[in-house]
């Protein structure tokens, strides 16, 4: 584990890094509320995890913008003040601000919509002004029931007919593995006009263990140019047996994202297992740990591998939550709708039903505040996004889903 500022003071406090192990022989140890208590897990640094309460009293009214979206994913802001918006089945719609519609968006190619894969995450090119270019994360079909996370792109035309032309698959995990499941996967543009692509370790042991395996791409954070190539500098190009896409290594299950407003470094948060969803700033070339460093306990009871949270040469989160909100999607709020939430990083709560809004010092979390509690039927957050308008857009995660803003009460 690197020893930064954090760890330091951590130390000066008087609260040393644990890392434990033991087992628990198979035996679920967490009480009904999901907490971990056996073995036990101490965070690394103080204000980890568990940070307190901050309410703001933010008065807000939750407007539905659109509803019937069957199981939808990600969303994105078109120049027009049209949204984009997939649906995991295979469909991309364009939404109007009066949730008007029109037919799914024509000449994306097949995904493989088996279990949590599908048309996953979409994004505008930085210069979709001049390009019309849009990018989309999904699950492709392979033979023989494999699939693998992959990203196309291709030139959005706009009409009572809307499509794609010139599509072309410019990324693709390998190897393509027979699981339906944790394909990731968020698409962030940094300032330079790369393109980040989050991904998982596929939920089961051979993917899972491929996570620390540079020859790999399962479990990895990757960066590509936006026609697919290799930027020059990313950290292991040229080496040989590692895959020159790789960004970061050792991760888990990532569907949140978005580049910090002002540092303009990608902040992710992944799924844990029961424990430990992770948030994190994925730096050049770092590897986080996973499998072989986690909070949290296995689904079924009972250690992670040795059982350990912290290892050297492995990075610590900024943040972890024990019991897990299921996170997917994620926002800084930067916009002046809300000025008390300005400076806040908002994270769908995809388990707990709800929106998390976190006050932040620097890369310090330091107060979590739960939203849309009073919400019915109770919202399973897939995604949410600061709109142009200023407004904070939540997409909900069902057959009957909706895509919901929330304005300024009156």
């Amino acid at each position: 584990m690197r020893f930064s500022k954090r760890i330091l003071l951590a130390a000066l406090m008087s609260s040393a890094v644990v890392c434990q192990s033991g087992s628990a022989q198979g035996v679920d140890p967490r009480p009904a509320n999901g907490a971990t208590l056996v073995p036990p897990q101490a965070p690394a640094f103080p204000g980890q995890t568990d940070a307190p309460e901050r309410k703001l009293n933010v008065a807000f009214d939750v407007v539905t913008v659109a509803d019937g979206i069957n199981t939808g994913w990600s969303l994105a802001f078109l120049p027009n003040g049209k949204m984009l918006v997939t649906e995991r089945g295979g469909n991309l719609l364009v939404i109007g601000t009066d949730g008007s519609r029109s037919q799914p968006v024509a000449g994306l190619p097949p995904v493989d919509a088996r279990g949590q894969g599908g048309l996953l995450d979409v994004a505008l090119d930085p210069d979709f002004a001049t390009n019309s270019t849009i990018y989309w994360s999904f699950s492709e079909p392979q033979a023989e029931g494999a699939n693998n996370t992959a990203v196309a792109r291709g030139r959005f035309v706009d009409g009572p007919a809307p499509r794609v032309e010139d599509v072309r698959v410019i990324y693709h995990q390998v190897p393509a593995m027979a699981s339906r499941a944790h394909f990731g996967s968020r698409l962030v543009f940094g300032r330079d006009k790369t393109l980040f692509v989050t991904q998982g370790d596929r939920s089961f042991e051979p993917g899972r263990m491929q996570s620390q395996d540079k020859n790999s791409l399962v479990g990895k954070f990757v960066r590509i140019n936006r026609d697919g190539s290799i930027p020059a500098d990313n950290p292991f190009v040229g080496q040989s047996g590692v895959r020159p896409e790789i960004w970061t290594i050792g991760h888990r299950n990532a569907q949140a994202a978005a580049l910090h407003p002002t540092t303009g470094e990608l902040w992710t948060i992944e799924h844990g297992t029961r424990g430990g969803d992770e948030l994190n700033i994925p730096r050049k070339g770092k590897d986080y740990g996973w499998p072989t460093i986690a909070y949290g306990i296995e689904y079924r009871g009972g250690p992670i591998l040795g059982g350990i949270t912290a290892k050297e040469g492995m990075e610590q989160p900024i943040y972890y939550w024990d019991p897990v909100i299921g996170p997917s999607g994620m926002a800084f709020y930067t916009a002046d709708l809300f000025p008390a939430w300005k400076g806040s990083l908002f994270v769908g709560g995809h388990a707990t039903y709800d929106l998390v809004r976190l006050s932040l010092n620097g890369d310090w979390v330091v107060g979590e505040e739960r939203l849309l509690k009073e919400v019915e039927p109770r919202p399973h957050v897939r995604d949410v996004r600061q709109g142009p308008d200023g407004a904070l857009y939540v997409l909900t995660d069902s057959t009957s889903g909706k895509l919901l803003k929330l304005v300024p009460r009156r």
